[in-house]
């Protein structure tokens, strides 16, 4: 092939479906989307880290496997602080405090915070998308009042459901007609995690 054939060749391959198809330099073009104490433990409330960091083996995980990641932000850090607005919090049994944290969570104020943060994801996520990127899922945290996909923590208790943030985000999802697979983990599982990130990458 000539060196014009073979930069018209290259060129070609630029264009996807009239549309033109950029970033095919090194990168996978696979991302991931992960609850931010999944990549930061010291964000979570008092008495309930299960890891110095991070989740070190989800995180080596998806490095393996060439999926990029993007971080969620805290909604409970940024509207509750570090102390959840109770420095006694850790006192208390844990689903009692997942649960006065999840009302708190619901406050109106608090969801017009949540609400601008699912926004800002929505934009990244539809960026991705746009230019034909694999947004191969979310990966949330169960039993949190926040963040759980499967389970949050309400009424003292575990319960089906997904977290006050979560819900606000798979709505505002919806709404822009996006659809990703979510899927939660436990940080206090961690074999039982690590299998079910697996099968997720995977299926």
């Amino acid at each position: 092939m000539s060196h014009h054939k073979a930069e018209d060749h290259h060129n070609s391959t630029r264009y996807r479906k009239g549309a033109l198809s950029m970033f095919d330099d090194y990168r996978s073009r696979k991302v991931i989307i992960l609850s931010h104490c999944l990549l930061n433990q010291n964000s979570i409330s008092d008495g309930t880290s299960d890891f110095p960091s991070q989740f070190n083996e989800i995180i080596e995980f998806l490095m393996i496997n060439c999926i990029g990641m993007i971080q969620l932000p805290c909604p409970e850090l940024l509207c509750l602080g570090l102390d959840r607005r109770d420095i006694h919090g850790a006192k208390r049994p844990l689903l009692d405090e997942n649960t006065r944290i999840r009302e708190l969570m619901s406050e109106p104020e608090n969801v017009q915070v949540m609400q601008h943060k699912a926004e800002e994801m929505t934009i990244q996520i539809q960026e991705y998308q746009k230019y034909g990127f694999q947004v191969t899922g979310l990966i949330g945290v169960n039993r949190s009042p926040s963040c759980g996909i499967e389970t949050t923590s309400k009424n003292g208790a575990e319960e089906q459901g997904k977290g006050v943030f979560m819900e606000i985000f798979s709505k505002t999802l919806a709404e822009h007609g996006i659809t990703i697979p979510m899927i939660g983990t436990k940080t206090s599982e961690k074999e039982t995690s690590i299998e079910k990130i697996r099968q997720f990458v995977h299926q």
